[in-house]
């Protein structure tokens, strides 16, 4: 197995882009990946993985076990962007979380910027809009806005419970719009999360992350066939998912800066340039198929 040190870096960097969007309630990791092209690639590669390597392993056949594990993995993918997830989570939770205590309304007038630039990069993907797709996306809408409307829960700290929350949030992180940290959020585990992230309580850490690889191994099949079969109506889907994640951070920014003009000026500067970035970023990045 070679690698293309370019290439991997690429991917290592989008890594870091989606684990920064992970960690922020609103944002989500999987918007990332569709902006840097690497979202169809992602689904696909990990619906892929489906463990038939064991079988040769459990028959003490080690070179078909490595044959097998080599052909499900996609390892010049995965291993860099796990990297760049991890160092993302490592480095930049402490940033991000001081960010949004210290300047709440900037910092969430970037992630409004960010969101409706990638609601745009997604309508450009589909190539005529009809019926089925603006009812999709009203559905995607007004599901996402109540959803983000909820209460968080008072959270059961558990490792069965941070079991299905890693589980859950998962699925959140991979789809375009929607926050697997919100849904973290509502579930009462975010900041119990960070928390652990910060001092490296392993044990936390681990059964979070093992109910997440179950959780994604399963919906990102689902997500495949959505992709492969149905791809504009999904598609139009997370356009309205994405719209209606915009309250979360129009909320913070509204309660924050209040009615005034001149406070409200910076923000919509700071969104402007959250939205110039994505479009950016969507010009610079190769799509991987």
């Amino acid at each position: 197995m070679s690698f293309d040190i370019k290439e991997a870096f690429l991917i290592f960097i989008r890594g870091l882009f989606m684990g920064s969007a992970d960690i922020v309630p609103g944002v989500s990791g999987g918007t990332i990946a569709l902006i840097t092209g690497i979202y169809g690639h992602l689904i696909e590669a990990i619906s892929n993985i489906k463990f038939g390597f064991l079988k040769p392993l459990i028959k003490g056949d080690l070179k078909g076990f490595w044959n097998g594990l080599l052909d499900e993995i996609d390892f010049k993918f995965f291993i860099p962007l796990i990297l760049g997830i991890g160092v993302a989570f490592l480095t930049l939770a402490k940033v991000v979380t001081y960010c949004m205590e210290v300047h709440t309304a900037l910092t969430f007038s970037f992630f409004l910027g960010l969101i409706i630039a990638s609601a745009v990069i997604l309508f450009r993907k589909i190539e005529k809009i009809n019926i089925k797709h603006v009812i999709a996306a009203i559905v995607g809408l007004i599901l996402t806005y109540i959803f983000v409307s909820l209460n968080p829960i008072a959270g059961d700290h558990s490792l069965i419970v941070l079991f299905i929350s890693g589980m859950i949030a998962i699925c959140a992180m991979i789809l375009p719009g929607i926050s697997g940290s919100f849904l973290l959020l509502l579930l009462g585990q975010y900041q119990y999360m960070l928390t652990a992230l910060h001092e490296l309580h392993f044990v936390e850490l681990i059964v979070f992350v093992v109910g997440a690889v179950i959780g994604i191994l399963g919906f990102s099949k689902i997500l495949n066939y959505l992709l492969k079969n149905y791809e504009e109506i999904t598609m139009a889907f997370l356009i309205g998912v994405m719209l209606g994640s915009l309250k979360v951070p129009a909320v913070q920014i509204a309660g924050s800066v209040g009615a005034g003009l001149s406070a409200l000026l910076p923000c919509v500067v700071v969104a402007v340039i959250g939205f110039i970035l994505i479009i950016v970023l969507e010009t610079r990045f190769d799509y991987m198929e």
